[in-house]
C-alpha cells in the first residue's frame, strides 16, 4: 500500500483514462480523479491549468503520484510509482 496522494485527471470516454483508473481499483489503491470533459466554465479553465502546470501538452490521462507525474497508462511506471 501506498500513502502517497494520488490525483489522475482524465476524459470520461478516454480508453487509456478509464483503464488506468480500473487498474488502480483493482490495486485497492486510494486515488482522487477528475473527469476534466465533465467540468463547465470557470471550474473546468481552472482543473485545465492544474493540469498544465503538470503536463503542457494537456493530454490525458494526467497521473500524479506523489511528486511523479505519468502521462498516459503505463502500467509499469505506475507500479514503480506506487512502490508495488
Amino acid at each position: 500500500m501506498t500513502d502517497k496522494d494520488i490525483k489522475v485527471f482524465s476524459l470520461s470516454t478516454c480508453s487509456h483514462c478509464k483503464a488506468t483508473k480500473k487498474y488502480l481499483s483493482e490495486c485497492t489503491i486510494k486515488y482522487e480523479f477528475v473527469d476534466v470533459d465533465l467540468l463547465k466554465g470557470d471550474e473546468r479553465k481552472a482543473i485545465i491549468e492544474d493540469v498544465k502546470k503538470f503536463n503542457p501538452r494537456c493530454s490525458f490521462p494526467t497521473i500524479i503520484i506523489g511528486d511523479k507525474v505519468i502521462v498516459g497508462f503505463k502500467e509499469k511506471e505506475i507500479k514503480e510509482a506506487l512502490d508495488i
